[in-house]
């Protein structure tokens, strides 16, 4: 359906913006792959672009389908989000979604333009002088956060974009006409990054990062006029060879260059200003290519490294650091790829899992599995998990959602890898502790179909539920809940409400094991009582002697308790 022109930058702009950035680098992104070379040619710019966008707009979206479901208990408002509203929802999405070198900077890119856009909450709108700032705020804080900044690079074409806006000051109410003036001087600076680059000229090709960026924009001028500029040939000279020190493949490809770090490290990180500041110190010490972006206690790190522990271990002294990954240039996610096994070679068959905390994934990735960490509140995107799968190098792919709610997420990513050419099967479970159940039966040797069967079965046998915490007054099938009570959930659904954590699994445990089982599953998250695990053991050992209870640590999995009985 064909967008409809907005004639000033307000939350349905933002909205428009962010569908057709994700659209046009969904288009782009196996060509701007196949471009990048710097500052690591692992080909992958495109793709983390196109992740980085997408987590925008699903935050934008959960924003717009907060508000026309009214928000909870009460009237629905009659008004959409503000401005303010979509664009901290855009700047937030990117920055917990942000992937690699150039989608870290682009997080940062949107989150300097939102910090002009949400000035002024009152305005819901802007004009062009609106957008003409944001996008001087966007190159400069991008450049800002970037530890030793090269010309010839995405940084290059922000600020080209934002000279080229400021230029077109005859206009300052037509947001079109600046977005077009934006896209024109970003289009033309792309152009010339091979002349300020030299291994980008080597390698024939334009910045690809700078590439992704004048795609972004694109999209923004569409927003505004309904048109899509023309676009620009990413490979300046079709006869040059790969950049120095890098090599091609016999299919063109270009590996990287085994002279730089090992390792590239991102991770999300909640601290303060200060620990961060003394972060930047640090890693720009141990590697290079280092972006820190955000701000308001919450970070992005991406740093390249040889010492990806020492990396990990600055960000655990600065604050607390999650989604941390880690990947080895040239040999797939050290996490998530086979030990020791030849990129070239595909596995017979993977599983690949969504688990909701370290402590969990770890235990998924020792039985083998390649696990997405989902945050609490922030599940995993469709492309999220399409990479998961790409990563996991198999010919055959089971993949466990572990949540409802993620079941159609996970259905759209099996259908676009399974046009691939990967065999897949999704398992709908609906909680981690399926998976658990699911993954224990799983054997690579049997015929796909026949384990496929067997771990669905064992998903289904396994009766599931969780302790946790209200947020806020709620109706609930177990009556009136407040902020603060603490909540059994059984099969999805409130079945006790209490004021105690231990009482509350009791009698969750009691109410499950009544309808028999033969073995218990808890799962701690960080929040729990330490003696929640041994006070629930020893009441199965003293109500149900034939029935076992094992016991793992979750870590900040969202729920205070998983329980699961077989």
């Amino acid at each position: 359906m064909a967008q409809v022109p907005q004639t000033f930058f307000d939350a349905l702009a933002v909205r428009a913006w962010c569908g057709l950035a994700l659209d046009a680098l969904g288009r782009a992104r196996e060509e701007i792959d196949a471009i990048n070379v710097y500052p690591v040619a692992d080909g992958d710019t495109g793709t983390n672009l196109y992740l980085t966008v997408e987590s925008a707009a699903a935050a934008v979206e959960a924003v717009f389908e907060g508000h026309e479901a009214g928000g909870g208990p009460g009237p629905r408002p009659e008004a959409g989000p503000t401005l303010a509203d979509a664009v901290h929802a855009m700047a937030h999405g990117a920055l917990i979604g942000a992937r690699g070198n150039s989608g870290t900077i682009l997080a940062q890119l949107l989150r300097g333009m939102a910090q002009v856009l949400a000035g002024d909450e009152s305005a819901g709108r802007a004009d062009g002088q609106g957008l003409r700032l944001a996008l001087r705020q966007a190159a400069d804080s991008a450049r800002q956060a970037v530890a030793h900044p090269v010309e010839g690079t995405v940084l290059t074409v922000a600020s080209a974009a934002a000279d080229a806006a400021d230029a077109a000051g005859a206009a300052e109410g037509d947001c079109g006409a600046v977005a077009r003036a934006a896209h024109e001087g970003a289009r033309a600076a792309l152009a010339e990054t091979p002349d300020r680059l030299a291994v980008l000229r080597r390698a024939g090709v334009v910045d690809a990062g700078g590439r992704g960026l004048v795609a972004v924009l694109a999209a923004l001028v569409a927003t505004f006029t309904g048109e899509t500029p023309r676009d620009l040939h990413a490979r300046v000279d079709a006869g040059a060879g790969p950049p120095r020190g890098a090599t091609e493949c016999a299919d063109g490809a270009v590996v990287p260059d085994p002279a730089g770090p090992a390792f590239e490290v991102i991770y999300l990180l909640e601290a303060g200003d200060t620990a961060v500041a003394r972060l930047r110190e640090r890693l720009d010490r141990l590697g290079d290519s280092l972006v820190v972006v955000g701000g308001d206690g919450l970070w992005n790190v991406h740093v390249h490294v040889d010492d990806a522990g020492a990396a990990v271990e600055a960000g655990v002294e600065a604050g607390r650091p999650y989604r941390i990954r880690i990947t080895h240039f040239g040999a797939g996610d050290v996490h998530t790829t086979g030990a020791g096994r030849a990129r070239g070679e595909r596995a017979e068959r993977a599983v690949v899992a969504v688990v909701p905390g370290e402590g969990l994934a770890g235990l998924y990735t020792e039985a083998g599995a390649t696990a997405v960490l989902a945050r609490p509140g922030e599940p995993p995107a469709s492309g999220e998990l399409v990479e998961a799968v790409r990563r996991a190098h198999a010919r055959e792919v089971v993949l466990l959602p572990n949540d409802a709610e993620l079941r159609h997420t996970a259905a759209a990513a099996a259908e676009q890898v399974r046009a691939e050419g990967i065999r897949v099967a999704l398992i709908p479970t609906r909680s981690a502790i399926q998976g658990i159940a699911a993954l224990a039966v799983h054997e690579p040797g049997r015929r796909f179909d026949e384990d496929v069967v067997s771990m669905t079965s064992a998903a289904g046998a396994t009766r599931y539920a969780e302790v946790t915490v209200a947020e806020r007054q709620s109706w609930t099938m177990a009556g009136i809940c407040q902020a603060g009570d603490i909540l059994g959930l059984v099969d999805g659904d409130v079945a006790v409400i209490g004021q105690d954590v231990t009482a509350t699994a009791e009698a969750v445990l009691d109410r499950m094991l009544a309808a028999g089982g033969e073995l218990v599953t808890l799962v701690l998250g960080d929040d729990a009582p330490e003696s929640v695990a041994a006070h629930l053991e020893t009441r199965v050992r003293a109500g149900h002697l034939a029935v076992d209870t094992v016991v793992y640590h979750g870590g900040r999995q969202g729920a205070v308790l998983l329980i699961g009985v077989e």
